[in-house]
C-alpha cells in the first residue's frame, strides 16, 4: 500500500510566524524538527494500518526542509525548489492514498494562521467552481486526475474546513486553532503527534470507503490578483482568460491540465519583481 505525502510547514503545531518556517529564520531549525515529527506520526499511523511504502514531497518554501534519514518508514524523499507539479510532484495512479501534512488556510480565509495561496504577493483568492480553495483544494485537482483519494489533512481548524469542501469524508488532525493570521492556540507537540498518528491510522483503515476529490467537470479555477501587473502576465498564458482588471479564469475538462496551467501562472508571477 503506497501513500503519497505532500508536506507544507505553516500548519505545524506551534508555528505562527514566518521566522519559524523560512530558511534562515532564527527559529527555523527547531520548527523543522517539529514538522518532521508530525510527518513521521502520519507515517507511523499509516503503518499501523498496513501501509508499506511512502513518498514525502517536501512542498514548503524552497522545498528542501527535511533530513531524509530522519523520516520514518524508510520513506522516499522528493525535494528541490523547481518541480513542474509543485506540491503534488511524484503523485501518480499507483498510489492508494494522499496525506496533506502541515497545511494552512487560504489567502481568502478569515484569520487562518500564516494563510496564503501558493504565492501571497500575487493571489488574493482562488476558487474552484465558485468555491474558495486553499492549496489543499487546488491540489485536489491532481488527486482527481489520478483518482487517488486525499484521506488526511493536518493543520488548523480553518484548513480542515476548507479541505473538506473538496475532499468529503477526509480525516482531519486539527493541531491548532487560529486566533488571527499571526497567532494560534496549539496542542503540545506530543499531543499533536498522537492525534495525527491516530487520524492517519483511521484514514487508512477506512480507505475502502474513501471518496474521490469532489471536483465537478468541466471545472473553472478563478483567480483574483492583488495587482493588475500579475493579472496581465497571467493573461499571456494559453488557457488563461482574463475576466477583469484583477481577475482571470482557467476552464477545462482535464483537472490535471487546469492545475498545470495554474502552476504556470504561479511560476510566471514569481518572476515579477516589484
Amino acid at each position: 500500500m503506497k501513500i503519497f505525502i505532500s508536506s507544507d510547514m505553516e500548519g505545524t503545531a506551534g508555528v505562527v510566524d514566518w521566522d519559524q518556517c523560512i530558511i534562515g529564520g532564527s527559529q527555523y531549525p527547531y520548527y523543522t524538527e517539529l514538522l518532521t515529527g508530525e510527518i513521521n506520526a502520519a507515517i507511523e499511523g499509516a503503518m499501523q494500518a498496513g501501509a508499506t511504502e511512502f513518498l514525502v514531497n517536501d512542498a514548503h518554501s524552497k522545498m528542501a526542509n527535511l533530513k531524509p534519514d530522519a523520516l520514518a518508514g524508510r520513506a522516499g524523499y522528493l525535494s528541490g525548489r523547481y518541480k513542474p507539479m509543485y506540491m503534488m510532484q511524484g503523485l501518480d495512479a499507483s498510489y492508494d492514498a494522499i496525506f496533506l501534512v502541515s497545511y494552512h488556510g487560504s489567502m481568502g480565509s478569515r484569520g487562518s494562521v500564516l494563510s496564503h495561496t501558493y504565492f501571497p504577493m500575487a493571489f488574493a483568492e482562488v476558487t474552484i467552481n465558485g468555491v474558495v480553495a486553499g492549496e489543499a483544494g487546488i491540489n485536489s485537482l491532481v488527486a482527481a486526475a489520478y483518482q487517488v483519494p486525499i484521506v488526511l489533512v493536518t493543520g488548523d481548524a480553518t484548513t480542515a474546513e476548507e479541505t473538506e469542501r473538496f475532499c468529503p469524508g477526509i480525516k482531519a488532525a486539527v493541531v491548532k486553532r487560529s486566533v488571527s493570521r499571526f497567532s494560534a492556540e496549539a496542542l503540545h507537540p506530543a499531543a499533536a503527534r498522537d492525534l495525527i498518528r491516530e487520524r492517519a491510522r483511521s484514514a487508512i483503515e477506512d480507505l475502502p470507503t474513501a471518496m474521490p476529490a469532489a471536483v465537478s467537470l468541466p471545472a473553472t479555477l478563478g483567480i483574483s490578483f492583488r495587482s493588475s501587473d500579475y493579472c496581465e502576465l497571467a493573461g499571456r498564458i494559453a488557457g488563461v482568460e482574463r475576466t477583469g482588471d484583477l481577475s482571470a479564469s482557467i476552464t477545462g475538462d482535464d483537472p490535471l491540465q487546469i492545475y498545470q496551467t495554474f502552476i504556470t501562472v504561479v511560476l510566471l508571477c514569481r518572476g515579477l519583481i516589484e
